[in-house]
C-alpha cells in the first residue's frame, strides 16, 4: 500500500499495523499493503487483505515506505496528504489547517482548530477560497463561502478522523473536479473506506478553554465472503471561546458502506452535522490599538450592551430614534462607539449530505463511476444589532441572515485504455434551490436577553429582504492521458453552462434577474518527462472560467438592482477567468524528495466588492470589474529522512500578485494598478522536524507569513508573523489492544497576531473592522484506544 505523508510519521499518531484504507490503489502490492500504517486515523487489529478499490487520482505510482510530498508522475503541480498528517494535529482540527504546510497554501482561522467558519480562510497563489474548487469523494462542496450559498465546509461534511487523504492542486486543478469556480486550484478530500475487520475506535480529548472532543467509530468488517462492509462514527466538540464569553459546539455523524457487486462496487455515504458557534468580535487596527487583541463581544453584560445602544442612538450614531432620554450621548469607557462591542453573534448550521453510486477500480480496462447526491442545509447567522431597535423599546434586536439549501445532482465518468491512450469522458449536473433572507427578531427586556445566540430564531417582526435563487449547472470534460515511455502527455478540455436566477419574495432593493455563463471549451494540457528513476520535469497550461453564484451576500445579485443593471448595461458583468502556466521539476530518491516549480497566472475580469459601512449594518457592497490581475511565483519543498526516526520538511513560496488596472467607483478613480492583491503574502516559509521511533513520536512545526494588505490601495496592512505548533506522544500495545496518548500545543510561544483579514470584506482605502485576532497558546491532551 502506498503511503503519502509530509511529516516523517510512520503513522505519526498510530504506528501499529492498521486496516488499510480501501481507497488505496488497486495496483498496490501485497507486501506494501501488509506494511500499511495510519491511513484511516482509527485504531484496529491487523487486518486481512482488503478487496481492491479505486483511487480517484493517484499522486504517485510507486508503493512501499517512500514519503511522497510531490505529485510524482503528474503533469501538474499537486501534492497529497494522508490521514497521519491530520492525526498528528489536535483532534478536531480542520483538514484545511493540515494542508497549510504545502507550498503557496495560506490558511487562517481565529481558533486553535481552524474550524471556526466565520474566520476560516484559505487561499492558493493569491486566489481566495471562493475561487478554489472543493469536493468530497467527488461531491461538490461549493465555493467555500461562509454564507452557505452552494455547499458546505469540509469540517461539517466529514469528521477529520474519517478523511483518508487530501489532494491539493495549486494550479487550476483536476479537469474532472465537480467545480465551476476553480480558477486557482482544487482541494479534493476522500473519505476512508470501512475496515475489512471489525474494529472499535474511541478517542477523547481535553484542553484549554474547557475543550472537550470525543470521537467514536465502529467498523463492521467485511460481512460474509467478500460481502459488504460499513462504518458509523460520532464526533462531538465543545469548547469555550478563548476570549470573551460563549461556546462553539458541534455534533457530527458519518456513515459509509461499500458492497462489491461483480466488477464494480456500490458505495453509499451519509453525513450529518449540527454546529452552533458564538462569534468573536471583528476588529480594526484602531480597535486593537485602543482596546487590545482580547476585546470581544460583551455576551456576559446585556445591560451594558443596552446602554451602548442607547448612547449610540442619542448621539445620532445609529440613526435610530432616541429611546431612552435618560441615557447620555457618550459611549461608556473604554468603548468609543457602538461598533466597539456588540452583545453577541453566532453562526448556526444544520446539514445533511448523502450519496449513492457505483465505481470501478481505477486501473480497470474500462473504468468509471456514477454517483448521485443530495444536500440539505438550514442555517442562520445572528448578530445582536444596535442599529435596529425592537418594537418593545429595547434598543437592540437580533438580526439574522438565513440560509436554506436543497441541492441534488449526479456526476460520472467512463474511460478506457486504447493502446497508449487512456481516454475518459465525464459529466456533472446539479440543481441548487437556495433561499436567503434578512430578518429581525424582537427582544422584550432591557435587563436580560430573551433570546439566545445559540438557538434558531422564530417569529420575526420584520423581513428586510427574502429571495429565492436557482442555479442549474451542466458540466462535461474530455481527457486523454498518453503514455509514451518516459513521456506522459495529458490533453483535454472541460466546458459548462451555469444559469443563475434570482426571484424576490421581499425585494428590499437587492438585484434580481437571470444571468448565464457558458463556455464549452476550457483547454487543459500538460506533460511529464521522467529522467531516470529519481528526476522528472513537468509543465502544464490550463484555462478556466468561473461561473457566477446566486445569493444576496455574494456574487452579482448581492448589490442593488441599480448597480446590477449598471454592470449589465456597461458590459462589465463578465465572468472571471484565468490562464495558468506551470513548469517545474521533482526529485525523489533514497528518502529525499524535492520540488522546484514556477508559475504565471493571467487573471481577467476580476470582480472586487467594496464594503460599505460596518458589517453589522448589512449594506450591499459596490461591485467593480477591475480588469486583470497578474501573478507569478516560485514554489519549493524539500523533505528528508535523517535516520534514527527523525525527519525534516521545509517549503518556501514566493508570490507576486498585482492589479493591472485602476478602477473608477462613483466617479472617483481608485489607484490600484500595481498594488498587491489583498490577503496575499509575498513570502511563505513552512518547516517541520519530526520524530517517530518505538514508543514515542513528536513534531515541531513553524509557519512564517509576510505582510498582508486588507485594502485594495495597500494603505492598510497587518505585519508578518511566525507561529509554532508542537506534538508529543507515546503508544503501547496491551493484549492486542492499542492505546495512545498525545499532547498538542498550538501557537506555542503565545504570539499576538491578526489571523483573518477580510472577515467583513475589503475596502479601497482606510481602516476597517474586518480583522480577527489569532488564538493564544493552547494545550490539549488526547487518549486514543483501538479494539
Amino acid at each position: 500500500m502506498r503511503r503519502f505523508t509530509l511529516c516523517l510519521l510512520a503513522g505519526a499518531a498510530l504506528s501499529w499495523p492498521l486496516a488499510a484504507s480501501a481507497s488505496a490503489s488497486a495496483s498496490a502490492s501485497a507486501s506494501a499493503s501488509a506494511s500499511a500504517s495510519a491511513r484511516d486515523g482509527a485504531l484496529a487489529p491487523t487486518p486481512a487483505p482488503a478487496a481492491p478499490a479505486p483511487e480517484a487520482e493517484p499522486v504517485a505510482d510507486d508503493a512501499g515506505n517512500d514519503i511522497i510530498i510531490v505529485g510524482k508522475g503528474q503533469t501538474r503541480q499537486v501534492q497529497q496528504l494522508g490521514q497521519a498528517d491530520i492525526a498528528i494535529l489536535a483532534p478536531g482540527t480542520s483538514p484545511l489547517k493540515a494542508i497549510a504546510k504545502l507550498p503557496n497554501v495560506n490558511f487562517q482561522s481565529a481558533d486553535a482548530f481552524g474550524a471556526y467558519e466565520w474566520s476560516q480562510r484559505v487561499s492558493i497563489r493569491s486566489f481566495n477560497q471562493n475561487q478554489i474548487g472543493f469536493t468530497l469523494d467527488g461531491i461538490p462542496l461549493g465555493d467555500g463561502s461562509y454564507g452557505n450559498t452552494n455547499g458546505l465546509h469540509i469540517s461539517r461534511a466529514l469528521s477529520s478522523e474519517n478523511i483518508g487523504r487530501t489532494l491539493v492542486s495549486q494550479g487550476s486543478g483536476s479537469i474532472g473536479a465537480q467545480a465551476t469556480n476553480n480558477l486557482g486550484g482544487t482541494i479534493e478530500f476522500f473519505s476512508s473506506d470501512p475496515k475489512p475487520t471489525t474494529a472499535l475506535t474511541l478517542n477523547g480529548s481535553y484542553g484549554s478553554a474547557n475543550t472537550v472532543r470525543a470521537f467514536g467509530r465502529f467498523d463492521t468488517g467485511v460481512l460474509g465472503d467478500n460481502g459488504p462492509s460499513a462504518y458509523v462514527s460520532y464526533g462531538f466538540l465543545d469548547t469555550d471561546k478563548w476570549k470573551g464569553f460563549g461556546v462553539q459546539r458541534q455534533n457530527q455523524v458519518n456513515a459509509k458502506f461499500v458492497a462489491p457487486v461483480g466488477a464494480v462496487r456500490l458505495v453509499g455515504t451519509f453525513n450529518y452535522s449540527d454546529r452552533r458557534e458564538q462569534d468573536y468580535q471583528d476588529l480594526s487596527l484602531d480597535m486593537i490599538k485602543r482596546l487590545g487583541y482580547r476585546v470581544d463581544n460583551i455576551a456576559n453584560n446585556f445591560p451594558l450592551a443596552v446602554l451602548i445602544a442607547d448612547t449610540g442612538a442619542n448621539s445620532g450614531y445609529t440613526g435610530a430614534p432616541k429611546l431612552n432620554p435618560a441615557a447620555g450621548s457618550v459611549t461608556p469607557a473604554p468603548y468609543a462607539n457602538a461598533d466597539d462591542a456588540y452583545f453577541d453573534a453566532a453562526g448556526l448550521r444544520q446539514d445533511y449530505l448523502a450519496s449513492l453510486g457505483v465505481e470501478t477500480a481505477k486501473d480497470a480496462t474500462v473504468h468509471g463511476e456514477l454517483k448521485a447526491y443530495y444536500h440539505a442545509n438550514h442555517g442562520q447567522g445572528l448578530w445582536f444589532t444596535p442599529y435596529v431597535p425592537s418594537p418593545s423599546g429595547v434598543p437592540i434586536s437580533v438580526r439574522t441572515t438565513e440560509y436554506d439549501i436543497h441541492r441534488k445532482g449526479v456526476f460520472g465518468s467512463l474511460g478506457t485504455k486504447l493502446g497508449f491512450n487512456d481516454i475518459t469522458v465525464g459529466g456533472w449536473y446539479e440543481v441548487n434551490d437556495f433561499r436567503q433572507a434578512r430578518r429581525f427578531y424582537a427582544l422584550d427586556s432591557r435587563t436580560a436577553p430573551s433570546r439566545s445566540a445559540r438557538d434558531f430564531q422564530y417569529l420575526p417582526f420584520a423581513t428586510q429582504w427574502y429571495n429565492t435563487y436557482q442555479t442549474d449547472t451542466v458540466q462535461y470534460y474530455v481527457q486523454d492521458k498518453i503514455a509514451l515511455g518516459d513521456l506522459t502527455i495529458d490533453l483535454g478540455w472541460k466546458g459548462f453552462a451555469v444559469t443563475n436566477k434570482a426571484t424576490p419574495i421581499v425585494s428590499g432593493g437587492l438585484a434580481s434577474g437571470r444571468i448565464q455563463v457558458k463556455d464549452f471549451f476550457q483547454p487543459h494540457a500538460g506533460l511529464n518527462y521522467r529522467i531516470g528513476d529519481a528526476f522528472e520535469l513537468f509543465g502544464d497550461f490550463t484555462q478556466v472560467k468561473r461561473a457566477f453564484v446566486s445569493a444576496a451576500t455574494s456574487g452579482p445579485f448581492a448589490t442593488t438592482q441599480a448597480g446590477f443593471n449598471a454592470l449589465l448595461t456597461t458590459n462589465k458583468l463578465k465572468p472571471e477567468s484565468s490562464d495558468t502556466f506551470e513548469l517545474g521539476g521533482r526529485y525523489h530518491y533514497r528518502g529525499v524528495t524535492a520540488l522546484l516549480a514556477g508559475y504565471y497566472v493571467d487573471f481577467s475580469n476580476r470582480t472586487l466588492a467594496q464594503s460599505v459601512g460596518a458589517g453589522i449594518v448589512g449594506n450591499p457592497p459596490i461591485l467593480s470589474n477591475v480588469g486583470s490581475v497578474r501573478a507569478y511565483g516560485l514554489e519549493t519543498a524539500l523533505e528528508a529522512k535523517l535516520g534514527y526516526g527523525f525527519g525534516v520538511y521545509g517549503s518556501y513560496s514566493y508570490n507576486d500578485s498585482t492589479y493591472r488596472d485602476n478602477v473608477t467607483v462613483g466617479g472617483v478613480v481608485q489607484a490600484i494598478r500595481g498594488k498587491q492583491t489583498v490577503d496575499t503574502p509575498k513570502h511563505l516559509i513552512k518547516g517541520e522536524l519530526t520524530y517517530d521511533k518505538g514508543i514515542f513520536f513528536g513534531r515541531v512545526g513553524a509557519d512564517y507569513m509576510s505582510r498582508r494588505y486588507f485594502t485594495y490601495t495597500n494603505d492598510q496592512s497587518v505585519p508578518g508573523r511566525v507561529l509554532v505548533d508542537a506534538t508529543i506522544g507515546a503508544r503501547v500495545t496491551i493484549a492486542d489492544r492499542k492505546f495512545e496518548i498525545q499532547a498538542n500545543a498550538t501557537n506555542l510561544f503565545d504570539k499576538k497576531y491578526v489571523a483573518t483579514i477580510g472577515s467583513n470584506g475589503f475596502g479601497y482605502k482606510g481602516d476597517n473592522q474586518t480583522l480577527l485576532a489569532g488564538a493564544p497558546a493552547q494545550y490539549f491532551v488526547t487518549i486514543k484506544a483501538g479494539f
